[in-house]
């Protein structure tokens, strides 16, 4: 083949290139269904495919929603105690949500016999509280409780609890009767006794109208409907307390004066003031045997005494530790006469000078 006719034939194919790519493409149009699913598929295939797929939403279930549901469905009676959240607070009743298909209502006058109960300062929303159904509808498709009813049935077991661990009870004194006072507590009247509302008898008592009381349960009897109270260990732990703090700060050898508060076969008390008192043992009161402290001290006699031992929460005093140092004082005197003078005692100089 000649070089003419390799060139002829190249440019023959190439035309017929040219022509075929001049001819118009026959596209074919997809289905719907077929197009909707192209589209779908290139969708999740775009930049949102870089991200993961949402999560799907959880299917909720009937299994979700039992516990409320058979909560509404739930038979009450009057007579039942339910326990239910506050609310609604109002001057004239407490309203309770108690998972039911209503909600219940407690009227001030069935919580509590308290005179001096404030609901809007001691009930708050979120409270939880249990109450005696009186009557399942009010007239307003409501449940009537009574906290009052449901605490003859609860509060005497809390009372009890309360009694045993020794809890501190803060309250208010709401009355004065003869030889105590009237408190409530968990909505029960109790009573503290005149002797048991300070560490001394109260001989006053309509100054503790209206005062804050902190106090323990001391006799719960639930079938005599009783309840008493005291104030006094409360105040006794506390003095307590602070007494043995200010002992720790009395350091041995501290010299000191008190008062001879009582006196007893084995020594005598003595009141050193600010609350301290200390033990002078009969053998620390004098150099010399006594039989008693009575033999040489009495009741009311200001001594000076050395502090000697500190030790669990008391103090040793002794009157004998510084009769000692003052006799050691004493026997270290001298007594130096003026050098000028002379020393003569002799007769001659005696009779000089009388008379005859």
């Amino acid at each position: 083949m000649t070089e003419e006719t390799k060139i002829t034939e190249t440019l023959t194919q190439a035309q017929a290139a040219e022509e075929a790519a001049a001819e118009p493409v026959q596209t074919v149009e997809e289905p719907a269904a077929e197009k909707a699913e192209t589209e779908a598929v290139q969708a999740t295939e775009g930049p949102a495919a870089e991200a993961e797929a949402a999560p799907e939403a959880p299917v909720e279930s009937m299994a979700d929603y039992e516990a409320e549901l058979n909560a509404s469905l739930k038979q009450i009676h009057e007579g039942d105690v339910l326990t239910g959240t506050v609310i609604g607070v109002t001057d004239t009743e407490v309203t309770l949500d108690l998972k039911y298909y209503t909600e219940g209502v407690i009227r001030i006058e069935d919580f509590t016999d308290d005179p001096n109960f404030n609901v809007k300062e001691e009930v708050h929303i979120g409270d939880e509280i249990s109450a005696t159904v009186v009557r399942r509808d009010g007239g307003q498709g409501q449940i009537m409780l009574s906290r009052k009813e449901a605490n003859d049935v609860l509060a005497w077991d809390r009372l009890q609890t309360l009694m045993e661990k020794q809890t501190i009870i803060k309250t208010k004194v709401a009355g004065v009767v003869k030889a105590g006072v009237v408190v409530y507590v968990e909505g029960i009247r109790g009573f503290v006794p005149a002797s048991k509302l300070s560490l001394n008898y109260v001989e006053n008592l309509e100054e503790w109208l209206g005062k804050d009381v902190e106090l323990r349960v001391i006799n719960v009897d639930e079938e005599d409907k009783k309840l008493v109270l005291s104030a006094r260990e409360i105040l006794r732990e506390r003095e307590a307390e602070e007494k043995k703090a200010r002992i720790s700060n009395v350091e041995v050898g501290l010299v000191t004066e008190g008062t001879v508060e009582s006196l007893q076969p084995y020594g005598a008390f003595i009141n050193l003031g600010n609350g301290l008192s200390g033990l002078v043992h009969v053998s620390q009161i004098s150099e010399k045997r006594i039989k008693s402290p009575a033999a040489v001290l009495k009741v009311g006699d200001t001594v000076k005494v050395k502090v000697i031992a500190v030790k669990d929460g008391k103090l040793s005093l002794s009157m004998k530790a510084l009769q000692d140092v003052a006799a050691e004082e004493i026997q270290e005197e001298t007594i130096e006469l003026p050098q000028s003078e002379s020393v003569s005692t002799n007769l001659g100089s005696l009779f000089a000078k009388l008379k005859l």
